[in-house]
């Protein structure tokens, strides 16, 4: 890499930085996501409540409770399996559909972004995942990860809600069907019956690519992954 250049300018002095060969990739994909993709979104408010009360209670005797991030990614992964073109692509004019369900996940890393994949997640058990995800994290904080392990997924999901994000929008990563943005999970107050509770919520918002994955395709892969994750019997036992 370049050593940074430094010019004086009415902004005052200015640092010329080269980005790194992982922040080249990135701005590519980015652009070449918002250029070429007709995107979609679609955002949904997750009631949570059953899920922050279940996990604890559920996974008493682990050596570690699993993350909301693990619960969501196991969600996404058994209703991209009911979906298939959510686990898909469109690509040269045609539908790709995907037999293996191999999630993305997001992390931030010293290069920028890198995305890690969850192969078969959809057989994999919330603890699975979870323990595979903190490995990942760990190795993408050290350098770590691997080109095999960043490759081969057909979904990907984004959890920002760890930095108190509540919601954003993702570009789509090409060819992928579509990306799932996870905000933070945050406590409200819930009308149940006559009563006024407390609960928690969070937002989930899917950007799909608009040639293979239509709004009611997506609406229907959304709101079943809220649904999972509203009554989560599948995902924590």
């Amino acid at each position: 890499m370049e050593p940074p250049t430094h010019t004086t300018t009415a902004k005052g002095a200015v640092q010329v930085e080269e980005p790194t060969r992982a922040e080249r990739v990135i701005a590519r994909r980015a652009a070449e996501s918002r250029a070429t993709v007709p995107d979609v979104e679609l955002t949904v408010i997750v009631d949570m409540s059953a899920a922050v009360a279940a996990r604890p209670e559920l996974y008493a005797g682990a050596a570690e409770v699993p993350t909301l991030t693990a619960v969501v990614v196991r969600a996404a992964a058994l209703a991209l399996r009911e979906h298939p073109r959510a686990n898909g692509a469109y690509r040269d004019g045609k539908f790709e559909l995907y037999a293996r369900v191999n999630v993305g996940v997001a992390m931030m890393s010293a290069g920028g972004i890198a995305v890690p994949t969850l192969a078969d997640a959809d057989a994999k058990t919330t603890l699975e995942i979870d323990g595979e995800l903190r490995a990942f994290a760990a190795s993408v904080r050290d350098g770590t990860i691997t080109p095999p392990e960043l490759a081969g997924a057909t979904f990907t999901v984004w959890d920002l809600g760890t930095l108190g994000i509540t919601s954003f929008s993702p570009p789509v990563l090409p060819p992928q069907a579509g990306i799932l943005a996870v905000g933070a999970v945050r406590e409200v107050p819930v009308v149940r019956g006559q009563d006024i509770v407390a609960g928690h919520e969070m937002n989930l918002t899917l950007a799909c690519d608009h040639r293979i994955l239509y709004g009611a395709q997506a609406a229907g892969f959304l709101t079943r992954i809220r649904a999972l994750l509203e009554a989560p019997v599948e995902l924590l036992g």
